[in-house]
């Protein structure tokens, strides 16, 4: 099993308690397998769920007549929230690395996003760098957070992994049309193509038990992607941040953002495996490309 920090050790250890209490046959075993899922993916988003409550927190509460901007108040909570996972070992440094370069990453990508229209950001702020409030790199922070967290608390393992390199290929060839499209023909049809040619044959092994369960690997980033679409929506209905369609009111993000947001999980999972490649010796310890 993959290294625990030292709160999720005393969560096992009550986890084992229940299910001896609890499990007694079949059905009683799939329900707290289920359950236990359900409870390892809401600490794995722990960071991104905090993030999410105060943009609907703060879009419904926050005093409109605030000597401090809600952005800059965003921006403070998000550190403070960063530093008390790290200080009460919530979050490993390994996890804060991935997490401060996809902040830097998804600011980078905010600036010009924004300079070309692709959404606005629609209240003042201070904290800010060419427009953009500082908290919005967060949100994409709160991407690279969730998958670095459930990487270890489902212990993640893959068979048939792609080399790290043509997945660092694919990963900047996502990243680059981000911008590209804008001047250029838009390759995203082909980059799904490519990812699917590269995953394809590719599944995670995790375990939300005992037992560990497989699941193909570009299913898995349909699934995040969708729940990430899910919170982009609770995002702009908190005016977080603002698409040209929702200028004269809030409406649904079009389904249509799934395909950017599984491309962007392309770059979220290569961050944190290239991360573990090189914390094992560039051989990705359970990520490694035989399936060991």
């Amino acid at each position: 099993m993959s290294r625990r920090l030292k709160l999720e050790t005393w969560l096992h250890a009550r986890r084992e308690a229940w299910r001896a209490a609890f499990v007694r046959g079949p059905f009683t075993r799939f329900v707290f397998e289920f359950v236990s899922f359900g409870v390892k993916q809401a600490w794995a988003c722990l960071f991104g769920g905090l993030m999410l409550a105060l943009l609907v927190g703060s879009h419904l509460f926050y005093p409109d007549d605030a000597p401090l901007p809600r952005y800059d108040f965003l921006t403070l909570a998000a550190l403070a929230i960063q530093a008390a996972m790290l200080a009460t070992k919530l979050e490993t440094w390994e996890e804060a690395r991935v997490i401060f370069v996809f902040h830097i990453v998804g600011t980078i990508m905010e600036i010009f996003k924004t300079d070309v229209g692709s959404w606005i950001y629609p209240e003042e702020s201070f904290l800010r760098i060419a427009g953009v409030p500082l908290f919005s790199g967060f949100m994409y922070a709160s991407v690279g957070s969730y998958i670095a967290r459930t990487w270890r608390i489902l212990d993640f393992r893959f068979t048939r992994f792609p080399p790290i390199w043509l997945q660092v290929l694919l990963a900047a060839s996502v990243y680059a049309n981000f911008f590209a499209h804008h001047y250029l023909p838009d390759i995203r049809i082909g980059l799904f193509i490519a990812s699917v040619l590269i995953y394809g044959l590719s599944f995670v092994h995790f375990r939300p038990d005992e037992r560990e369960r497989p699941l193909p690997l570009v299913v898995g980033f349909v699934l995040v992607a969708l729940f990430i679409w899910f919170a982009e929506n609770l995002g702009t209905f908190a005016r977080a941040w603002v698409y040209p369609s929702q200028g004269d009111g809030w409406h649904p993000v079009s389904v249509e953002k799934l395909g950017s947001w599984y491309l962007l999980m392309i770059i979220s999972f290569v961050l944190v495996a290239s991360v573990h490649s090189a914390g094992k010796g560039g051989k990705g310890g359970k990520s490694n490309g035989n399936g060991d």
